[in-house]
């Protein structure tokens, strides 16, 4: 998608990570523009894409329009510039707002991607589900999958309502690590580490344990059992948050999210 020209509306965090990421894959930063209100948001993007502060000068530019805008913001934009947007493959990173929506914006016929990016895109180690609707050829959907590729791991969905799933495992998952490394933290503190030493210990070690799991073929489980030594340290904790009921916690907090999710979405 080397010659493809990419147009992000809204400059905030998101678009920020994907166009740092595409820029550092080597496309070229003249074919890469946005558009915002905001002169101080385009102001943090880098110097040498296109910005622009009036949305329907973008969409008259570009191959890809993509939908960085906050949820309740989306149909909205996507009525304004619909006229100008016949032909363009339209990305959504929009939480809760769904491909049928935003064709009843843009018209039936408009080729549409949504995808649910999670935060760690910001240091280009996401991970992104993305469906496509029925218009979505080919050739979009590669184009589609390479601009998030840019921020980290990709995942094709079969049906949009997956992404309800994706969005409470993946998208709200980064806060689940950190509040167990936030416990993990205040535990060390309470029995005597510095605050410093025990976030280093924390976050070392969870960096390690994701690369262990990244590196390996075998599942969570089995790794958690390969590190658990019958009578031993780890056995004592592990036990400790089983008899709690840490696992069932977690299926309760995930099915939360993913009602939540589903509620936001009208699906």
């Amino acid at each position: 998608m080397e010659d493809v020209k990419l147009g992000f509306i809204g400059a905030g965090n998101i678009a920020r990570a994907i166009i740092g990421g595409l820029i550092s894959h080597g496309h070229a930063p003249s074919l890469i523009y946005a558009a915002d209100p905001s002169a101080h948001q385009l102001a943090q993007l880098p110097d040498d894409i296109q910005k622009l502060s009036a949305n329907h000068r973008l969409v008259e530019q570009v191959d890809v329009v993509v939908i960085c805008v906050k949820p309740d913001l989306v149909i909205p934009v996507a009525t304004d510039f619909a006229p100008l947007a016949r032909d363009k493959l339209i990305v959504s990173v929009a939480a809760g707002v769904t491909t049928a929506s935003i064709a009843g914006a843009l018209g039936q016929d408009a080729a549409i991607i949504r995808c649910m990016p999670n935060t760690p895109a910001l240091v280009q180690t996401g991970m992104t589900g993305l469906y496509a609707n029925g218009n979505v050829h080919d050739q979009q959907k590669e184009i589609g999958r390479s601009m998030l590729a840019a921020v980290g791991k990709t995942a094709w969905l079969e049906s949009e309502a997956d992404l309800d799933i994706v969005t409470a495992v993946s998208g709200s998952g980064p806060a689940y690590f950190f509040l167990v490394m936030e416990a993990m933290e205040a535990a060390a503190t309470r029995l005597g580490l510095s605050t410093e030493m025990a976030r280093t210990l924390v976050l070392q070690t969870a960096l390690g344990a994701a690369r262990m799991a990244i590196g390996s073929d075998d599942e969570a489980a089995t790794l958690r059992h390969n590190v658990t030594s019958k009578g031993g340290t780890t056995e004592a904790a592990i036990n400790t948050l089983l008899d709690a009921g840490l696992p069932e916690d977690f299926d309760r907090a995930i099915e939360a999210a993913y009602r939540r999710s589903i509620e936001l979405s009208g699906t």
